[in-house]
């Protein structure tokens, strides 16, 4: 797969359409309306890909199939609703469903997996911030799904709890539960981590 050009990340103005308004016009016809939506959320998937994925190219993957997603299910979207976090859900349902592929696949034998994190500065802070990293990395890949989802979006996308509820289809309060459990199983994992070091 060749590596897509994607437009950079910048900032929306007052002045220009909500992501709402681009919806309404997109499902009018306008194909300029989806570029604009596409421009606007290319930054952020790939944030979100890179972040849980595996590489550059899966990223890439996962904003392609969000938004063939958009355009085949374009007609089931409802106009009251908000294009965020229905845009969101379906590259959370993406990013699970890599996270399935891949428990079902035996892991690969890596100089990366054997070796770990390797240091390429002789600054000590920084090394320690690598280990910190790769640390929370680990501790992060043992959780289950449902908890790493909503860390994703409380930590990594800074989402409101009503936001995260809507994404995930359940309620503000139950989304505060998750992830609250989901931080203390974490805590828990880096602890055992750093115990066993």
């Amino acid at each position: 797969m060749l590596p897509l050009r994607y437009p950079p990340a910048r900032v929306v103005s007052d002045e220009e359409p909500t992501n709402e308004a681009l919806m309404a016009a997109y499902l009018a016809g306008d194909e300029a309306a989806f570029r604009a939506l596409f421009e606007r959320y290319v930054p952020t998937l790939l944030r979100l890909g890179r972040r849980h994925l595996s590489g550059e190219a899966q990223a890439q993957e996962l904003v392609q199939h969000t938004f063939m997603r958009l355009h085949g299910a374009r007609r089931d979207f409802d106009k009251r609703s908000r294009v965020h976090p229905w845009l969101m859900t379906i590259a959370m349902n993406y990013v699970r469903d890599q996270w399935r592929a891949r428990k079902r696949r035996p892991p690969e034998e890596t100089l990366d997996n054997v070796r770990g994190p390797v240091a390429t500065d002789d600054d000590p802070g920084k090394l320690e911030q690598k280990e910190r990293a790769a640390t929370v990395r680990r501790a992060l890949s043992q959780l289950p799904e449902n908890y790493r989802e909503v860390l994703e979006l409380y930590w990594f996308q800074d989402r409101s709890f009503a936001e995260i509820a809507e994404i995930l289809g359940t309620t503000a309060g139950a989304a505060r539960v998750r992830a609250h459990r989901a931080s203390a199983r974490l805590k828990d994992i880096i602890a055992a981590e750093v115990g066993n070091v």
